[in-house]
Parts: structure tokens; C-alpha cells; sequence
């Protein structure tokens, strides 16, 4: 199946519609739902139905739908030119940005990396969709967060004959004394057809379960279930095939194994990173439309070293703590001077405030600008009401966040002030919104 043959999708996600097919949602509906046999591999089921079905009447539909949260977000920030600003935005002629990634799809409130999230952040505009990279128990790529984080993603305890292969098999809690469940299931206890037997879910779990059909619920009272009676999980390679006919680019990270490397004591982490990129020049995909990402250096410096023609976009994703060597401009150039140049940290790290309260660049971020380095932030969105000053995310500038509008404040200064090239959003239609109204390019 080649990427011209697949037409994907029919799906009311969200109150979006995506795609057009002729089919009526009621029908789609019926024709998708979850399966009573998990063992009948619905999400597999799932996908090959639409693509065969739509093989030969696949039209790409770019329009852009952001729906209400912006405005409503927009009607929550402080008074001010900004809030004028955005207030005077029309929301019925959005055009699709690559100033807005989608990351792990839209998971505020789709189960992420599956097709259901990957189509809803399309369809809100984001330009990039992430799929994260994990492999299988036989060397295949799949999209998930974390190569052992399938227990609280996807349904995998509540089916016995996988919840078996689990390097940790769910375990009851014990209310009595207070022990909480345990369950630890990876990508690579699987094989590739068994993890397209399961479902995706929101990521989430419920501790003091004392069944696998309790340990799956736990979804964050800010996040929903309601989006969640469809999770359909993808390969690397049919990501890439439906993201592809969705006419949004990529950006693959290769996440960071938990099995020792080499795997099986052949397969290393130079195999694990090419076998990512290999991907898409299979699939004829242009390094140019692709962005992999690690938060291990040696993955990037190898990609520009061995893959010369991912180079110029290969994404470091820097985690480490802020200190004054790592924020210093002589960290940044010798991340430049070995290849880097695009660095991607999280937003706190690109922000401060400064003696007036405001929000402003960080020296982490201004010596990253002055080596030459473009810059993405991660992750709006991932938070939940900032009433309380934003969490972890918004870390470095807490005394400045009380409300949901801040996190408009928050954008407008990565992207006007910090000179971001990109965000990831966990909701795109809000990086969406703000890259329309303030015409980023």
C-alpha cells in the first residue's frame, strides 16, 4: 500500500469534521466502534476498513477548524493591547501553520499517537505531527510516548493473554494496607500484530485498582473520556502514510529505550535510529518536510554525521537543569559547532521574569538565538487551569500565571520575544489561532 492508495478519514472527532466521504457519521459510527473481542484487533480493523474504502475516493481537505477554545481563552486573559489584539481575530478563514505542532496529536482530549489524535490536530491546523517512536518485540516502530508506558495508554491489562506478556503483569492493589497496583507493559514485550490488537486510551491510571478494568480509568478531571470510545494505534510507517495524506509534515522522536541497548545483542541504538529515518525515504517522504527529534545528543549528532540530509532539522530535545554552564553561550555554540541547529526545551526554560514581574526571554534563550540556534517549545496545553500558576511548564514565571489567558501571554512572548520557529501544543487550534491572528510565517 503505497501513500497515493491510502484515503484517510471519515471522523467526527471533537465536533470536527474531517475528511469527506459521502458515508454518514451515523454509519461510520456503527461500522467503528470498539469491538466486544478485543482479541479481534479492532484498531487494526479500524484503519484497513477506511483505507481500503477510500483508496479511490480520497480528497485532502485543508480547511482549518479551531472551534471555541481560543476565544475563550482570548475572553479569559488580562486587559490589554495583546487580548484587544486577539480579540479582533476572525476564526473562519484559519490556514494551516507549521508554527503549531501537534504534539502526540491533540491528547488534551484524544488518546494520544493514535489515528483519532493525529487527524483532530490536523484538522485544527497544526503544519507538524508528532508521532513518538518506540519499537516491538520484532524491531517494528510504533507510536508511543514511552517504549513501557502501554498500561496506562492502551487497554493491554484488561486482555489477559497480553497483560501476560507484561515485564510486570498487572497486579491488584491492596486497599487494606495501602499497596497500590503495579503494572509495567513495553513496546517491546510485544510483537507488532499484538500491539495493534489493543486500544489507545488517555493516559492514565487508576492506583488502588483492585481489577484491570479499574487500573485503566484515572483520566485527569481537566482532560475528558469523552473522545476516548476510539483509539486506534498506528505503526511508525502508517503514521507517516496518514499524516502524509493529511498534508501535515513529521516529527519522529526516538524515545529512549528501557531494555539495555543493544537490544537482543545485535540491534543497537545507531540501528534503532537509522531503521526511524529509513522510514520515510521508504516512503518517498522529503527530509525537508521531516524534524527527528531525541533527548539524547549522540541520536542527533549521529543523524547529522550519518543521515547528512536530516541534518539541518534534527531537533535536540535538552532537558538538562539550568545551571550557568548549560544556560551559557558557550554551551550553545559547542552544540552548534557539533552539528545542532535546532534545540528544542521546555517553555519554562525559554522564559523569565524580569524585575517588573514580566515575562521575558531567558539567558538560556538569548545565548541559544546568539549561537545561531532556532528554537521550539514544548509543550502548551500539557498543564491543566493555571489558576495556581501553571505547573511545571510555567515553572520560571509562576507569579505571573493566574489564569487561563496567560497562556496566550506565554505564546506571544516565545514567539515575538524568545523568536520560536515552533510550539508544541497538546490542543494546536490554540498555536493555531495565535500564529493566524499575529500572521507568524
Amino acid at each position: 500500500m503505497t501513500s497515493r492508495t491510502v484515503a484517510v478519514t471519515l471522523l467526527l472527532v471533537g465536533g470536527l469534521m474531517v475528511g469527506s466521504t459521502g458515508v454518514s457519521a451515523q454509519n461510520w459510527f456503527a461500522n467503528n466502534g470498539h469491538h466486544s473481542d478485543n482479541r479481534a484487533s479492532p484498531g487494526l480493523e479500524r484503519l484497513h476498513a477506511k483505507l481500503a474504502e477510500l483508496k479511490q475516493r480520497h480528497k485532502r481537505q485543508a480547511d482549518v477548524q479551531v472551534g471555541p477554545r481560543p476565544q475563550w481563552l482570548v475572553d479569559d486573559m488580562d486587559e490589554g493591547a495583546l487580548k484587544t489584539q486577539l480579540q479582533s481575530c476572525r476564526t473562519d478563514n484559519m490556514k494551516r501553520t507549521e508554527f503549531s505542532i501537534g504534539h502526540r496529536g491533540a491528547p488534551l482530549q484524544f488518546p494520544e499517537h493514535t489515528m483519532e489524535s493525529y487527524v483532530a490536530a490536523a484538522r485544527m491546523g497544526a503544519g507538524v505531527v508528532e508521532c513518538d517512536v518506540a519499537f516491538t518485540k520484532d524491531r517494528e516502530l510504533v507510536c508511543r510516548h514511552a517504549q513501557n508506558d502501554l498500561h496506562t495508554t492502551t487497554n493491554i491489562v484488561t486482555i489477559p493473554e497480553l497483560n501476560a506478556k507484561c515485564t510486570q503483569p498487572f497486579v491488584a492493589a491492596d486497599p487494606a494496607s495501602g499497596t497500590p497496583a503495579q503494572a509495567e507493559c513495553r513496546t517491546s514485550d510485544i510483537t507488532l500484530a499484538e500491539f495493534k490488537m489493543l486500544d489507545g486510551k488517555m493516559d492514565a491510571s487508576n492506583p488502588m485498582a483492585t481489577t484491570p478494568e479499574e487500573y485503566v480509568k484515572g483520566t485527569a478531571d481537566w482532560r475528558t473520556d469523552l473522545y476516548a470510545s476510539r483509539g486506534t494505534l498506528l505503526s511508525h510507517k502508517e503514521s507517516i502514510e496518514l499524516l502524509q495524506t493529511l498534508g501535515v509534515k513529521f516529527t519522529p522522536e526516538l524515545k529512549t529505550p528501557v531494555v539495555d541497548m543493544p537490544y537482543e545483542g545485535d540491534y543497537s541504538q545507531q540501528d534503532y535510529a537509522r531503521q526511524m529515518l529509513e522510514d520515510y525515504l521508504d516512503a518517498g517522504i522529503k527530509p525537508r518536510d521531516v524534524w527527528p527529534q531525541s533527548f539524547q545528543l549522540d541520536d542527533v549528532t549521529f543523524w547529522i554525521n550519518e543521515m547528512p540530509e536530516f541534518a539541518d532539522q534534527a531537533v535536540f530535545l535538552d532537558e538538562s537543569p539550568i545551571t550557568p554552564e548549560t544556560s551559557s553561550l558557550a554551551y550553545m555554540e559547542e552544540l552548534r559547532a557539533q552539528g545542532v541547529r535546532v534545540l528544542a526545551p521546555a517553555i519554562w526554560k525559554l522564559i523569565t521574569l524580569d524585575g517588573r514581574g514580566e515575562i521575558v526571554p531567558s539567558e538560556y534563550a538569548e545565548n541559544a538565538r546568539a549561537a545561531g540556534l532556532d528554537l521550539i517549545a514544548w509543550s502548551m496545553e500539557r498543564a491543566g487551569p493555571l489558576a495556581t500558576g501553571g505547573g511545571w511548564y510555567y515553572q520560571s514565571v509562576t507569579d505571573a500565571i493566574n489564569n487561563d489567558g496567560d497562556m496566550l501571554k506565554v505564546i506571544d512572548v516565545l514567539a515575538q520575544d524568545v523568536g520560536v520557529i515552533a510550539i508544541f501544543s497538546d490542543w494546536p487550534a490554540t498555536t493555531t489561532f495565535y500564529a493566524n491572528c499575529m500572521n507568524i510565517k
